[in-house]
């Protein structure tokens, strides 16, 4: 019966949330905090040298980019401290040719640089010297809080004379090329910051981020006496998880179905980030058309016969599974979507559908709250208090669009981490509300010099 054979995997990953959540991340979260073991940690605990959340005093104008595919964003932010608004006065659009991704890095960065001048200049900036934060989102060695080194070009990007250099420093190049404008200090922001950032000055309580759409990170604010390899004792700084890379190192083998393994070996990078195959938006409806072609040849679906759509990689996207979990949603709306997938269906191969897509989804919550339990369990272990109360900023499809998702994650981290009172909140444009405020409050600590003092240690 589909259904026994759904229950044994539930009940499979229940029985391991609780060392998922407690044991095995708590190492691994170490590990890669150590001075010396975080090469080879799975879980890679990026300092991120954001040294504080928002305390509501922060306030001014400030500029924002966000690159990260083959469009980028220029936004002009304005913090008002009276009203606790992070407010968006405008923004622009910007293509980037796909000959331009493959070119020299000084063509690029030129091209940023020209059309964040055309933003200033048509906005009535110029003349202005406003701080930037930039989100650049690939992956990234980040030394500072302004200074970034890019480990390597992904997303169809592969302009020469950027990977291991400093992004910032390419980026204030161009600008000084130009010689037309200028820009203040800048702030790298990774995109799970942003997005606590973004929630912190609404809620100073804000220490987590927590993003899980197409893929998935968290990120909190750890103390500084944890973080190994950067110098310093006192205070907090923020640390990228990275936590998609949790299971690496094969400890999340114990509940990898034969579909997870099957998900990860037709990826473009098998082997890695094992936990954000299991869970994000980018794999969940293929894990589900994995198993709905297993029980069709196990004769349980569809009188035994799958269609060709149906047998095509991709072909289920993880949006598909919202209308048959969704209440909202009427039989009409099933009976398109497999109508359109080339099945011949009954009632019970709707329910059975409708029963896989749940199930899937269930774990994908499940397994990410217990990733967060294990978060919020460490910062209330880190102080030493018997009770916390903190407020995780979210972001990603998945959370918002899934029907379900975020009322059973908050349900099991209520369970994995009884002592801790946790409160959600939806991030409002991180990458471009959040880079600003990462700016702005390292704009409010730079008369202590908080944000240079504190140096990787490698």
């Amino acid at each position: 019966c589909p259904d026994s054979l759904l229950l044994h995997e539930q009940n499979q990953t229940r029985l391991y949330l609780l060392n998922v959540a407690q044991l095995q991340p708590e190492r691994d979260m170490t590990r890669g905090l150590g001075k010396h073991s975080h090469h080879n940690a799975p879980v890679k605990m990026l300092p991120t040298f954001v040294r504080a959340t928002p305390d509501g005093t922060e306030k001014g104008d400030f500029l924002a980019l966000d690159l990260g595919g083959t469009h980028f964003r220029v936004l002009h932010v304005r913090v008002v401290e009276e009203e606790q608004k992070v407010l968006k006065m405008d923004s622009q659009i910007c293509t980037i040719p796909t000959d331009m991704m493959l070119g020299p890095g000084q063509q690029l960065f030129d091209h940023i640089a020209a059309c964040l001048g055309d933003f200033i200049s048509s906005r009535n900036l110029k003349g202005q010297t406003l701080p930037l934060g930039f989100t650049f989102s690939f992956p990234c060695e980040q030394k500072e809080i302004d200074k970034s080194i890019l480990i390597r070009w992904t997303k169809g990007f592969k302009c020469s004379g950027v990977e291991g250099e400093d992004v910032v420093k390419l980026l204030k190049e161009a600008i000084q090329r130009r010689g037309d404008y200028e820009i203040g200090t800048v702030a790298m922001v990774n995109d799970t910051v942003g997005t606590m950032m973004s929630c912190g000055y609404r809620d100073q309580s804000c220490e987590i981020g927590m993003i899980i759409g197409t893929g998935t990170n968290a990120c909190y604010m750890e103390e500084m006496k944890n973080v190994k390899r950067v110098e310093g004792e006192d205070g907090r700084m923020c640390i990228n998880t990275e936590w998609g890379g949790f299971g690496d190192d094969g400890s999340l083998k114990d509940i990898q179905t034969t579909f997870d393994v099957m998900v990860d070996e037709a990826s473009v990078n098998p082997g890695v980030h094992i936990f954000e195959k299991m869970i994000s938006g980018m794999y969940l409806g293929e894990i589900v058309r994995l198993l709905l072609v297993k029980l069709t040849e196990d004769k349980f679906l569809f009188s035994g016969q799958a269609s060709e759509t149906l047998l095509m990689p991709g072909s289920f996207e993880t949006n598909v599974i919202y209308p048959f979990i969704s209440a909202e949603h009427s039989l009409e709306n099933v009976e398109h979507i497999l109508t359109k997938l080339g099945l011949k269906w009954d009632e019970v191969d709707a329910r059975v559908v409708r029963v896989c897509c749940d199930t899937i989804s269930s774990r994908s919550a499940r397994l990410c709250a217990a990733a967060l339990a294990a978060i919020t369990n460490r910062i209330r272990n880190n102080r030493k208090l018997g009770h916390l109360k903190t407020t995780v900023g979210v972001d990603g499809t998945v959370y918002k669009k899934h029907p379900n998702f975020g009322e059973e994650l908050q349900a099991t981290v209520r369970l994995l981490a009884p002592a801790c009172h946790i409160t959600f909140m939806v991030s409002e444009d991180g990458s471009g509300k959040g880079a600003a405020m990462v700016t702005a409050v390292a704009q409010r600590l730079a008369p202590a010099c908080i944000c240079t003092l504190y140096m990787p240690l490698y």
